[in-house]
């Protein structure tokens, strides 16, 4: 006589937390994207580089003390030096963002 009861009880269990995974993946599906990446500067080179622009480059804010301006620097041009394989153009820019957080050019261009 308890056999049927606790048969029945499993069944509804079931049939509760099957329901519920339903719910629940629906919710999730449903769940607006958030990109996990973050959103690079969609944009090419300034003519004359500013601070903003120089900032974005070396990947600080624009209020960045000289180290840590060094140190962003140095961690880009690692990875974007012509002699690892990395374009010229690219390290200029890079060595200009720089000169232009430290306040050692206005921003005069780069050689290319």
């Amino acid at each position: 006589m308890a056999t049927p009861l606790i048969a029945g009880l499993a069944v509804a269990a079931t049939a509760l937390a099957g329901r519920y995974t339903i719910q629940a993946w629906q919710a999730y599906k449903a769940r607006p994207i958030v990109p996990r990446m973050r959103k690079f500067y969609e944009g090419g080179f300034q003519p004359t580089m500013n601070r903003r622009e120089a900032a974005l480059i070396l990947g600080v804010r624009e209020s960045a003390n000289a180290e840590k301006v060094k140190e962003a620097h140095k961690k880009v041009m690692v990875a974007n030096h012509p002699d690892a394989g990395g374009s010229h153009y690219l390290a200029s820019k890079i060595n200009e963002a720089k000169d232009v957080m430290l306040g050692k050019t206005k921003g005069s261009g780069s050689a290319f």
